[in-house]
């Protein structure tokens, strides 16, 4: 991706002007800490030009070349929002004819804000993205077959493996932590890397700890189809993509494109519709409900449904199809959430009517897995990575 380094230039200079606007006010408290301020503020420039300068999108950049760059840009825009959020509060200590007293107390304001935001941050950089929490819900299926009262169903989602380079300890973790509940079935709904294969190969070995009874079952996400990089050509594109699908069957997982899968317990039945990434808006379509759900299956009892992105879920889903239960990922609750007496909230909320947790319309139910890993920037704030555990109850 080619770099406008005119408008690089001009983002440079008002950030510039917000640190000269910080840089009065600490000289007039300490002429050392405005020193180290402007030492701060050079190397921050300076980051931002060698982060902004590696090949976006290149394929052939390596997998820590990339995350170099994303945590380079990161620790930029993480320094800077809380700089620009102390001069919205703090301007008007600027202002001549004001009162010291109310002076101060705007730059006090100010610093108090920025310093918040930036611990918050850095909080949701440093902390939150290894801190793993398993949901519980238990879903009443009358349709369920009586084999199956009780199965518990673990669900993850939207791992991107290429946020952690080569560092297995969080994937680990979450291995751990999943096996630990001693699941009946393991369902992955997507998105294992970001942007191609390689940055799988690392965790193939922790990855394949995964156990449960009735085995792991995986779709594809967005980022699963390498469509985030620039390829040479389209053969070294489909190349990745077939050797990802192939990654996934020799962990032992079963992936499912556009498929589906019957689990079977004392004669009752478990249909596992597997399809591939729904797409709407900027995302390409891969999906084929009637090719994953044909009418030879739909008289099995009890059906659920992996699509990656829970978009289709209100727009050819829910009062379309006599499918029970479908489970996706992919809004990662746009990796901010808050939650408030019981009351969660997210930015992904304006891009998606159903964006984390469980929804229901009559007998027919969405559950929304926020995701485990991180893409675009390495950081979540409230949205704890997310274990779901389902239990399925036909009564």
């Amino acid at each position: 991706m080619r770099i406008n380094w005119i408008a690089l230039a001009v983002f440079i200079f008002f950030n510039l002007l917000v640190d000269w606007a910080i840089d009065r006010k600490l000289r007039r408290v300490n002429k050392g800490a405005s020193l180290v301020h402007r030492l701060i503020a050079l190397a921050l420039q300076v980051m931002l030009v060698v982060g902004m300068a590696q090949p976006f999108g290149d394929a052939q950049a390596s997998n820590n070349r990339m995350n170099l760059t994303m945590w380079l840009l990161w620790t930029y825009i993480a320094c800077y929002i809380p700089k620009y959020l102390w001069l919205l509060l703090a301007w008007p200590s600027f202002i001549r004819p004001l009162p010291h007293g109310v002076k101060r107390t705007f730059a006090i304001l100010g610093t108090v804000l920025g310093l918040g935001v930036f611990g918050t941050l850095w909080w949701g950089t440093l902390v939150t993205p290894g801190k793993l929490q398993v949901n519980e819900v238990s879903l009443p299926c009358p349709r369920l077959g009586a084999a199956f009262d009780g199965y518990r169903i673990v669900q993850i989602s939207d791992i991107h493996l290429g946020t952690y380079g080569t560092d297995t300890r969080i994937v680990q973790q979450m291995v751990d932590s999943v096996n630990g509940l001693q699941p009946d079935l393991i369902l992955f709904t997507g998105d294992l890397v970001s942007r191609r294969t390689s940055e799988a190969l690392p965790f193939t070995n922790v990855l394949r700890q995964l156990k449960a009874r009735d085995g792991v079952i995986a779709i594809l996400g967005n980022h699963d189809y390498d469509d985030y990089c620039q390829w040479p050509d389209s053969l070294s594109k489909a190349c990745d993509h077939q050797a990802l699908c192939d990654l996934q069957r020799q962990m032992g997982w079963a992936l499912l494109n556009n498929e589906h899968l019957v689990i079977t317990h004392d004669g009752d039945r478990l249909l596992i519709i597997g399809e591939e990434n729904y797409g709407e808006g900027m995302f390409k379509n891969y999906s084929d409900l009637a090719a994953a759900y044909p009418d030879s299956v739909h008289q099995m009892p009890y059906k659920i449904l992996l699509q990656h992105n829970p978009v289709q879920w209100r727009e050819e889903i829910v009062g379309k199809t006599d499918i029970d239960l479908t489970l996706s990922g992919h809004t990662h609750a746009m990796q901010i959430m808050i939650n408030w007496f019981g009351k969660k909230w997210s930015p992904a909320s304006w891009r998606y009517q159903e964006w984390g947790g469980l929804y229901s319309e009559g007998n027919q139910y969405l559950y929304v897995n926020i995701g485990i890993g991180m893409v675009g920037v390495p950081m979540r704030i409230g949205a704890t990575p997310e274990i779901t555990v389902i239990q399925l109850r036909n009564r």
